[in-house]
């Protein structure tokens, strides 16, 4: 489908015009100055004002936009100001997006007057999946009647991408998802024809509007974006169409790209082709229009002179704007959360016992059961089979397939959907199979989950519960039993889990649903059933329903002899996982001369904790899964050795797998590779006689 040219009214020829010759002002007055903005990256939209602006104008408060870094018309046309804008540029504490924390049009917004804008990362195309997991949010309320949906004013998602973005993978698992559930979104590909210095004909095989062509159910329209009237025209009649039917359309957008890449990337570098991109400038064009409705020049000139002079006066009351402060660093690193203490009945009475796997899913049942806004999705999950490890079983037959649904192979999607889900009121559980294929979801989690609330200063946490199955036994092989968590817990804003037994992972589901961060979940599938000899104590008795165990609380599963301990002849071991069993049952070995904690969670530490341990016991090891180099339970270590050291009359010392690439299939091996309860004695036995 191509454009779609109605009338345009003059009114809003004016108010276009005005937009666009504030746009100008401000790109020309960044040129003026270029010696003082240069110190912060940035980009302008000259050249894509029309587009941007229409899609402006044309957009609701209660409708969901994600700019790129390229739209600040866009963000004019919603209302936003010139000084609020230039606020980020200068990196002021009063930036309204993220308090001097990220680049100039890297918005991030929530408020009832305006659309809304979730946080916005440089990474190109990212924004793509986040957005799409909005549009999948407002389409599960209107499903589940949590709001209404028969309404010509519903809400539109719109995803603002350039054109050479849509070459990312993640683009494509956006689209894939979006033309198979049928959601309310716009994506509006911007397309110059240039990926910084590179030419469209040396990094695409096809434009947006080519290659959206095979994903069946997205409707696609290309238009020139150079004519304010034929983008407004087009824009309105989509916008009308996914208000009410409910589906996905694309629109491409051919524009002239008039300005540098960005303040870093200038286009007289390397570019032969501005003249003939100044031929399709659209402020000449929607000033000739103007013209044609009987508005005067002298008028239009009046106008830009009245624009000028509002950029400049905010440029310089931004410029005297104050800086943020040292202390304005540590803000908004995680919301706080409503659970701080152990809650309700961890073994009650009349109970039975059940394995680990199964007091996760009835964790997970009491919280859809109470919580309509709690939804569960990942690979496999559905009613045909309910988890591969059967730990979604009954979920669907319960709560129905709206609410707990396949999706593809898209680790990144499913990671990445979540802060879109959370954005509309939502508290997904997601999971991605086995922690060896976290990796595609990584970018995701790291450039978009992660960051949300930091950048967007405070403006948008995100609620989310990943489940990650980890861990080796029983020949998984090399793809289906590496321990991750020391990549995970390098990434801060994100908190983890990693109970031992059945009740600690009750207890931190719930704890993790109600915290309004984004939590991950180690699983250890050797523990699920307790099919490992030794792990029977990862069955437990099934907690009370309102059973909670906060973060950042370790756990003593066994303590050494008091006396021992005052005597200075006992030792530490900290583990977590299956490291617990691996540590009981070599402690068995020094009957009252081995205490062992089990930590819980990874991030928060319990900070306390361990210190307090290892300086009453003096005598530390830290045992982990995971190979020993670089992980970490060397990490922990260096810690303990920072802080404790004056206390302790040994090293701290650390076992882990060995340091191969892979666990592999051959059991032989993979009991090689893994830490051994001979080699554990061993270290135990050096350090209480060190």
């Amino acid at each position: 489908m191509n454009s779609m040219k109605l009338r345009v009214d003059t009114k809003t020829l004016v108010k276009a015009f005005k937009l666009m010759a504030t746009a100008k002002a401000m790109t020309d007055i960044y040129e003026e100055n270029f010696k003082f903005v240069s110190k912060y990256v940035h980009a302008t939209s000259r050249g894509h004002e029309a587009i941007q602006i229409a899609i402006g104008m044309l957009s609701k408060p209660q409708d969901y936009i994600s700019p790129y870094y390229r739209d600040d018309a866009m963000l004019l046309a919603i209302g936003m100001e010139p000084y609020e804008l230039m606020l980020q540029l200068m990196a002021k504490i009063d930036d309204p997006f993220s308090g001097g924390r990220s680049y100039y049009c890297h918005p991030s917004l929530n408020s009832e007057s305006k659309p809304k804008i979730i946080h916005q990362s440089s990474a190109t195309g990212m924004q793509a999946i986040p957005t799409t997991g909005i549009a999948l949010g407002i389409q599960y309320k209107e499903n589940t009647g949590m709001t209404s949906s028969d309404s010509s004013d519903s809400p539109v998602v719109i995803c603002s991408l350039g054109d050479a973005s849509v070459t990312e993978g993640e683009v494509a698992e956006a689209f894939q998802m979006a033309a198979l559930r049928q959601l309310p979104i716009l994506f509006l590909v911007q397309d110059n024809e240039w990926d910084i210095s590179a030419t469209a004909s040396e990094i695409r095989a096809m434009n947006a509007y080519e290659y959206i062509k095979g994903f069946k159910g997205i409707e696609r329209i290309t238009i020139d974006g150079s004519h304010f009237e034929s983008c407004f025209s087009t824009v309105s009649e989509i916008i009308k169409n996914i208000r009410v039917e409910r589906r996905p359309y694309l629109l491409h957008v051919r524009v002239p790209l008039l300005n540098h890449h960005t303040s870093g990337v200038r286009k007289e570098w390397y570019r032969d082709d501005l003249e003939e991109h100044h031929e399709r400038d659209p402020f000449p064009r929607l000033k000739a229009a103007l013209l044609e409705a009987d508005i005067n020049e002298i008028q239009c000139i009046q106008w830009e002179a009245e624009a000028r002079e509002i950029v400049e006066r905010a440029f310089e009351k931004a410029k005297n704007s104050p800086d943020p402060q040292p202390s304005d660093l540590y803000n908004h690193v995680f919301a706080p959360t409503p659970v701080e203490t152990e809650t309700g009945e961890r073994d009650p009475a009349g109970h039975r016992e059940v394995v680990m796997v199964d007091s996760a899913l009835i964790a997970i049942q009491h919280l859809m059961r109470k919580h309509k806004e709690c939804l569960f999705y990942g690979q496999d999950v559905g009613g045909r089979l309910g988890g591969v490890f059967r730990e979604a079983a009954t979920l669907a037959q319960e709560f129905g397939s709206e609410r707990v649904f396949n999706t593809p192979i898209m680790e990144a999607f499913i990671v990445g959907s979540t802060v879109g889900m959370s954005a509309v009121g939502l508290k997904p559980i997601v999971e991605v199979q086995f922690a060896d294929y976290i990796w595609p979801g990584l970018n995701q989690l790291f450039t978009e989950v992660s960051r949300s609330y930091y950048l967007s200063n405070g403006k948008w946490p995100v609620s989310m519960v990943l489940r990650v199955p980890t861990g080796a036994y029983g020949g998984g092989g090399p793809y289906h039993s590496s321990s991750v968590e020391s990549v995970v817990t390098n990434i801060k804003g994100i908190k983890i889990a990693y109970p031992s037994n059945g009740a600690d992972l009750f207890g931190l589901i719930k704890s993790a649903y109600y915290d309004p961060n984004p939590v991950i979940i180690f699983e250890h599938k050797g523990l699920y059933w307790s099919k490992v000899k030794g792990t029977e104590k990862a069955k437990t008795i099934l907690p009370g329903d309102d059973y909670i165990l906060p973060f950042g609380v370790a756990n003593m599963v066994m303590e050494a002899d008091t006396q021992q301990i005052e005597r200075g002849k006992a030792m530490l071991i900290i583990t977590y996982g299956m490291g617990v069993y691996w540590a009981l049952k070599a402690s068995s070995e020094f009957q009252g001369k081995v205490s062992v904690l089990d930590l819980r969670t990874l991030h928060p530490l319990d900070h306390e904790r361990i210190m307090k341990e290892a300086t009453r016991h003096h005598r530390i090891l830290v045992l982990t899964e995971e190979p020993k180099e670089n992980s970490f339970a060397m990490s922990l270590a260096g810690r303990i050795q920072e802080e404790c050291f004056e206390m302790l009359d040994a090293p701290v010392m650390v076992i882990g797998s060995e340091n191969v690439p892979a666990i592999p299939l051959n059991e032989i091996l993979e009991v090689e590779a893994l830490p051994s309860i001979n080699s554990i004695c061993n270290t135990v036995n050096r350090l209480l006689n060190y």
